[in-house]
């Protein structure tokens, strides 16, 4: 390339220093220079843009090349990536006298009728004081029973909660074991069309939303433990509460309940005489 060069230059310059550009002839043959100097330009400039498309035809073979091997998945993937997982395990009991069946239900399909229905038919009727009864009571009795009947409300509430989310949680599972197993079957499938840079990218994003959706319910179960944890620790907060106040009771007033308890005692026994 450098010699053919340096032969167009010397050629150009020959002719663009001749003094005349008019024909020649030469046995029989016209040269006119300036007809040759344009073919050695227009011969240089074919010679140039047959280099440049041999540099892109090169070129886009080798993106064609990289582009085949990125594309290139890794074969036998089912044999050595695939892995089995414990199915689902929905709730069940025995039902002898017919008051855990409809818990069952709730349990399993997370329906809020059948939650409520269920656990009021499994647990024991809460009754509630009469007024007359509480009206009778001095203010501090009074408190401690509402306390300690808000905490049996409070629990049944957070079981039902909980009732529901686990009900919900296991009637949405089948479904998410589905798209679960529709993911890894295209992952591991040798199908080039679900294996374009497009469907790969929908295929990380739809593992995404799986792997948000179980984050979510994990949150839920447990945001249902922290509500059970807390009413058992408002629980032993009551209790250790009552143990103090019966203590501060006792301690404010033990000279007058000793007063009332042997205050006659003394005069009793100097009075008494054996039949």
């Amino acid at each position: 390339m450098k010699k053919f060069l340096v032969i167009t230059l010397a050629a150009t310059t020959f002719l663009c220093g001749a003094r005349a550009a008019r024909a020649q002839f030469f046995g029989g043959i016209v040269y006119d220079p300036t007809n040759f100097h344009n073919a050695v330009l227009r011969y240089y400039q074919l010679r140039m843009q047959l280099a440049q498309m041999q540099a892109t035809y090169s070129e886009i073979v080798n993106s064609y090349n990289l582009a085949v091997t990125m594309a290139r998945n890794i074969r036998n993937m089912p044999q050595r990536y695939l892995a089995s997982w414990s199915p689902w395990r929905y709730a069940s009991a025995a039902d002898a006298y017919g008051n855990t069946g409809p818990w069952i239900n709730g349990a399993n399909s997370g329906s809020l009728t059948a939650v409520l229905n269920g656990y009021r038919k499994a647990t024991i009727d809460l009754q509630s004081y009469s007024p007359a009864y509480l009206a009778s009571m001095p203010q501090a009795i009074q408190q401690q029973l509402q306390s300690r009947y808000a905490t049996v409300e409070l629990r049944d509430g957070a079981n039902e909660n909980a009732l529901e989310t686990i009900g919900a949680i296991r009637a949405d599972a089948l479904a998410t074991t589905n798209a679960v197993s529709n993911v890894q079957n295209d992952s591991f499938s040798n199908n080039p069309a679900l294996n374009t840079e497009v469907s790969v990218l929908n295929k990380v994003n739809a593992t995404g939303v799986l792997g948000l959706q179980t984050t979510q319910d994990t949150n839920k179960l447990l945001v249902a433990l922290l509500e059970e944890q807390t009413i058992r620790a408002k629980q032993l907060r009551d209790a250790e509460a009552q143990a103090i106040d019966r203590e501060i009771y006792r301690q404010a007033n033990a000279s007058t309940d000793d007063q009332q308890l042997t205050g006659g005692l003394e005069s009793t026994l100097a009075n008494f005489r054996i039949p």
